[in-house]
């Protein structure tokens, strides 16, 4: 009964997998989550035992949603990184051709075919986009339909075995084996690092410091009579601003020259460890004080000015016209969706999201120097959207004629680089088009969920067969394939690039493009310094990475004959 209905009614089948998948991936096994895309993977390969079978129609619009999704938000990170960020990016070369050199060595020593090759390197890599990839290329291999059929069915039974054991292996080589190999404390490293660039306690999502960044004071003047009120701010190095003053019974906004007398009573706002310092330069501080209140607005910009990208905190401040930054601070740095510690030496990066606080006034005067607003809103431009995919198709279907063969990015990798042309340009203007973060992400999810349903579902009837013919083989080369290049990256990065430990450890969960090892690593370092390294990294392997599929395809084709 059940059978014939997913068989006869395929959509069925494909919402059941994402609802079983997903349950699945939400599964705890101690620190490792398999995740939504690898439990719909599952999920689909079981399902797929009924004959429930999608169009390809269906699959093959889901990725190209995805890929061009991938690119936009990763467009601005990626082509700020590439350039300025080179010795931290040089890892994800290394990821790259390690595991190209990897699969040359594995295709003729275990006899691997096209599909298997592309399933093992997608695997053990953890990036889910090369099935895609690889899977258009093997449609375009001239071989007939049960043969391609076979072949699509192998990468995605290979990568589902070899995703689970890569991922485990990366995410104890990066929290546990790496630091033990490095004769290093992790813990004690990253709380040594946040330290230098400035930082105090780290919170996570949902969580707010008792003690936090940017506090009021109520403070009587008493010992900085006659100082203008700049003069006073200056009294510290890091930054405090005098928001109100109460002289007799008046209460208003200073100008910077304003005098200062005794017994004014003033408002300052600023950060923390400078305020200790000042409240003892200024005098006596006051509980409380009628009409002294003042509001700090909060404003999200998209930060594109290439005169402030590459600046630390510290020197922005340093650099920063006073007039016109003066109260107002970077409360919160987020890049590539994840959350930087705003301290003094942190560098940012163009494509960051900075979240200022200050008078609302002062804000909106310093968001033009910045970049541009990033207005909330839940609208998406279809225009935009429909334009990026449909050039994105148009420039796969080009091809070049090399020798025999044709050469051609395919829907996967045109759909990519027109998504990050398209994120690139929304970066650099965002008055053009809009699809807003929330909106990107479900169409990453749900694309890549669906594609994935659809190869788990039409491979589902054949993937025992492979199981059964390589059985340990895959998970192993799985474990070798994902921990070789890292620990490669480990070597080249702690003693040629001399990266601080947690930024390398970061970097080397980012060339492989794994959420669940960043997780992992931020718990084991007990702060968010590795994610530093990973942003740069996992912008740049989110790139390349899926343009190996139909590489590894033509490579095992040619060392197969």
């Amino acid at each position: 009964m059940l059978p014939a209905l997913l068989a006869g009614q395929p959509e069925i089948a494909l919402f059941l997998a994402l609802a079983v998948g997903h349950a699945i991936g939400a599964i705890r096994f101690g620190p490792f989550q398999l995740g939504g895309i690898c439990g719909t993977l599952v999920a689909a390969l079981v399902i797929g035992q009924s004959g429930a079978h999608l169009d390809n129609d269906v699959k093959n619009v889901a990725f190209a949603v995805f890929i061009f999704a991938l690119g936009f938000t990763g467009g601005p990170q990626f082509f700020a990184n590439v350039g300025r960020e080179w010795r931290i990016g040089l890892l994800s070369l290394v990821e790259v051709f390690v595991l190209l050199a990897l699969l040359a060595i594995a295709v003729p020593l275990l006899r691997l075919d096209q599909g298997t090759a592309a399933g093992l390197l997608a695997g053990a890599a953890t990036e889910s986009a090369v099935i895609g990839t690889a899977s258009e290329a093997i449609a375009r291999l001239g071989v007939p339909a049960e043969q391609v059929r076979v072949l699509q069915t192998n990468i995605v039974t290979a990568y589902s075995v070899t995703y689970l054991f890569g991922l485990v292996s990366i995410v104890l080589f990066t929290s546990q084996l790496a630091p033990w190999l490095l004769r290093v404390n992790l813990r004690e490293s990253a709380a040594q690092l946040w330290q230098k660039l400035g930082g105090e306690n780290d919170m996570g999502d949902g969580q707010h410091s008792a003690l936090p960044l940017l506090v009021g004071r109520l403070l009587r003047v008493e010992r900085i009579v006659g100082k203008t009120v700049i003069d006073a701010e200056r009294t510290v190095q890091l930054g405090v601003t005098i928001r109100r003053i109460r002289r007799g019974g008046d209460t208003f906004r200073p100008a910077p020259d304003e005098i200062l007398r005794d017994g004014d009573v003033i408002l300052a706002v600023g950060r923390r460890d400078a305020m200790v310092d000042f409240a003892r330069n200024v005098g006596t501080e006051l509980p409380d004080e009628p009409g002294m209140d003042a509001v700090q607005a909060e404003q999200d910009v998209l930060l594109t000015r290439k005169e402030v990208a590459g600046l630390s905190l510290a020197r922005l401040r340093q650099v920063a016209d006073v007039g016109l930054a003066r109260g107002v601070y970077i409360q919160r740095i987020t890049r590539m969706a994840h959350r930087i510690p705003p301290l003094a030496g942190t560098v940012l990066r163009r494509g960051d999201v900075l979240t200022l606080s200050g008078p609302q006034e002062a804000v909106q005067r310093v968001v033009p120097e910045l970049g541009y607003p990033v207005t909330p809103t839940v609208k998406t431009d279809f225009v935009f959207l429909g334009i990026g995919v449909l050039l994105g198709m148009l420039l796969g279907a080009l091809s070049v004629k090399v020798g025999q063969a044709d050469l051609t990015l395919g829907t996967g990798g045109g759909c990519l680089v027109s998504g990050l042309i398209f994120g690139w340009l929304r970066a650099r203007a965002p008055v053009v088009g809009s699809l807003p973060s929330p909106a990107a992400e479900i169409l990453k999810d749900f694309g890549l969920a669906t594609f994935i349903a659809a190869v788990g579902l039409s491979a589902g009837p054949d993937a025992v067969k492979l199981v059964r013919e390589y059985g340990l083989i895959l998970p192993v080369a799985g474990i070798l394939v994902s921990v070789v290049p890292a620990a490669i990256s480990l070597a080249l990065g702690h003693w040629w690039l001399r990266l601080e430990t947690p930024i390398l450890l970061g970097a080397v969960a980012g060339q492989h493009c794994s959420t669940p090892t960043i997780m992992a690593l931020t718990n084991a370092a007990g702060n968010g310094t590795p994610v530093i390294g990973y942003t740069i990294t996992y912008a740049i392997s989110n790139v390349l990475l899926p343009l190996l599929g139909p590489i590894a395809v033509a490579m095992a084709g040619a060392l197969a004959r």
